[in-house]
C-alpha cells in the first residue's frame, strides 16, 4: 500500500476552499499501482460469491469495473440524475461540500445478488449511504461496502450501516 500512497496527490482547496482532495487519478495512470489496487480489492471478496459490483460515479467506475472483472461479476453504475436511460430509483443526500442526488437502474440488482458497493474515497459517508439505501431497496442477499481510501478523521464509517462489512485499502 505504500506504493499506492506514494502516488496519491493532495489537491488543496478542491472542490472548495478548505478541502484537501485525495486525487487518485495519479494512482490510476500508474500501471503497477492500478494492478495492485485491482488485485488487492479482488482478494477481499474472492470467496464471497459476489455477483454484482456497484460503482459510484465517477471514480468508483474505475475500481468497481476492475473489481467486477477480477471477480467475474457484473458491473452496475450509480450515476448523477438524467444519465441512465431506463427506469431508475433515486436518492438525495448531503455530502461534505453540498447536496447531491444519485440514481440506479430499477432492475440492476435482484434478490439473488451478492453486491459490493465501491467508491474511491470514504469521506463523510453520505454518497455511500445513499447508494447503499438504493441497493437495499432491491433486497439483495448481501451488501458489502468498499473504498480505496478512507479519510478516518471525517468518521464517515460511522454513518454506514452496521450490517454491511466495510473495508478500505488505505486509511488516512
Amino acid at each position: 500500500m505504500e506504493y499506492i500512497k506514494a502516488h496519491v496527490r493532495d489537491v488543496m482547496d478542491f472542490p472548495k476552499k478548505g478541502i484537501v482532495f485525495k486525487d487518485l487519478t495519479t494512482v490510476f495512470k500508474d500501471p503497477r499501482a492500478l494492478h495492485t489496487i485491482g488485485w488487492d480489492l479482488s482478494q477481499i471478496y474472492r470467496d464471497k460469491g459476489v455477483t454484482k459490483v456497484v460503482g459510484i460515479e465517477s471514480r468508483g467506475f474505475i475500481g468497481g469495473s476492475i473489481l467486477a472483472f477480477e471477480l467475474g461479476a457484473g458491473f452496475v453504475p450509480v450515476r448523477k440524475p438524467g444519465k441512465l436511460p431506463a427506469d431508475t430509483l433515486k436518492a438525495s443526500y448531503d455530502k461534505e461540500y453540498g447536496t447531491d442526488t444519485i440514481e440506479i437502474h430499477r432492475d440492476a440488482i435482484t434478490e439473488d445478488d451478492i453486491v459490493v458497493l465501491h467508491d474511491d474515497v470514504l469521506a463523510t459517508g453520505g454518497t455511500m449511504l445513499a447508494a447503499y439505501n438504493l441497493v437495499k431497496q432491491m433486497n439483495p442477499k448481501k451488501i458489502y461496502i468498499n473504498f480505496i481510501i478512507e479519510l478516518g478523521a471525517l468518521n464517515g464509517r460511522a454513518l454506514l450501516p452496521a450490517e454491511a462489512e466495510v473495508t478500505s485499502l488505505i486509511t488516512y
